[in-house]
């Protein structure tokens, strides 16, 4: 039997590999990659998200083919009245639908002729009308539940802002649990968000946890420090940060004098760039997040919103790392508390749980292990994309 094909849609070139919705797409794709599969990747190169052309004739070579359509998905305050007053659609579907787009796709689909056209975005979904065309299993990632993102969002702010937050997150459900009824197969990539998702769809949810690759670090040069790392242009990320600088560290300070915390992602606010006093320190863009996190031992992560997986605790747990998260950035992960991580959910259990570790660090050491055993039983990244292929394999042969 030939290779089968699969045609993967992202809203976004996945690259740098330096945030976890990056990651988890380029996971996907190396997966079929090395289960045998033909890779077209046909990707939008989006304004906000610009990856120029040079770097792109470098990227993904070793795929059947790789092809980027430049795509202006800016926001204005204009678009933001028009769509409110006009649309049924949230802006967001709206940014991501573009014609010159949708005539490529056409184009590669008559052409390669794809067993599985894999869908990396929610947001893409108006597309379907033109792949349905060609008769393609179909298939959307569910990198997380957006209304989820949103109303977590709202709860979180205040005033005109915490109102419009709130109505997007109600228009992105409705278009959200629409769209999931119109594929084959639904791939959440956690067992929480399947449960959500059976709540009021009638496809079939295939739970594709994001694979993990350990990476070896020197643990002899860890320093008994914080660390978090995250896209800044990513709302939740932004209000974990002013979260943590605002509310939690100045308790952690009060109870644990001596802590350092280092911070760093793309899309620094300035407000934080000059942030280096009193124990805590920006380090804005890094080229390599490997070595940014190598000599630290502690990931903190104070998210009070967000969906899906956070691919940086995984990563963090795989490396032997320590890690210290609210409830949310702890959801979908199937590790267990005190076990495998420490929760904190205010500033006080903050304070609390890295004082324990630095007066515990044997018992804070051991834990960190049984995490990184957690993850290559669970979350390796080779037995993943085995089960996916094999799955779609079988859907296939029965559509």
């Amino acid at each position: 039997m030939s290779a089968r094909r699969v045609l993967i849609l992202p809203n976004r070139v996945p690259y740098p590999l330096k945030d976890g919705g990056n990651m988890a797409t380029d996971a996907i794709i190396q997966g079929y990659q090395q289960q045998g599969w033909e890779v077209y990747l046909l990707s939008m190169n989006t304004t906000r998200h610009k990856v120029d052309a040079i770097t792109l004739r470098n990227l993904y070579r070793n795929l059947y083919k790789f092809e980027t359509v430049d795509i202006n998905n800016s926001v204005n305050g204009v678009q933001v009245i028009r769509n409110l007053l006009f649309s049924k659609l949230p802006n967001h579907a709206e940014r991501f639908y573009h014609l010159s787009f949708n005539e490529k796709l056409s184009t590669v689909l008559a052409d390669f002729k794809p067993d599985v056209v894999h869908i990396e975005s929610v947001f893409l979904t108006s597309y379907l009308h033109t792949i349905n065309h060609y008769n393609p299993f179909t298939v959307l990632r569910l990198h997380n539940i957006e209304w989820q993102v949103w109303q977590r969002l709202a709860i979180e702010t205040k005033g005109v802002k915490s109102w419009y937050l709130n109505h997007l997150a109600k228009r992105i459900k409705v278009y959200e649990q629409d769209a999931w009824n119109s594929y084959n197969l639904l791939l959440p990539i956690t067992k929480h968000d399947a449960e959500v998702v059976k709540q009021t769809s009638v496809r079939e949810t295939y739970t594709v946890h994001f694979g993990i690759k350990p990476k070896q670090y020197t643990t002899s040069s860890e320093q008994w420090v914080g660390y978090h790392i995250g896209a800044m242009d990513w709302l939740p990320n932004k209000e974990a940060m002013d979260w943590f600088v605002n509310d939690i560290w100045p308790v952690i300070k009060q109870t644990v004098p001596d802590f350092q915390f280092y911070f760093a992602g793309r899309n620094m606010p300035q407000s934080y760039t000059a942030f280096n006093i009193n124990g805590i320190y920006c380090e804005g863009e890094v080229l390599d997040a490997d070595s940014f996190i190598a000599d630290k031992k502690i990931l903190i992560v104070p998210l009070r919103s967000g969906g899906g997986v956070r691919v940086k605790i995984l990563e963090a747990m795989a490396s032997g790392k320590l890690v210290v998260s609210t409830c949310i950035g702890m959801q979908g992960i199937d590790a267990i508390e005190g076990e495998h991580y420490l929760l904190a959910d205010t500033p006080e259990a903050f304070a609390t749980q890295l004082k324990w570790a630095i007066s515990n660090k044997t018992a804070a050491h051991k834990l960190a292990q049984n995490a990184q055993s957690l993850i290559a039983e669970k979350y390796n990244s080779t037995e993943i994309a085995s089960e996916l292929s094999q799955k779609l394999l079988s859907s296939i042969a029965n559509k």
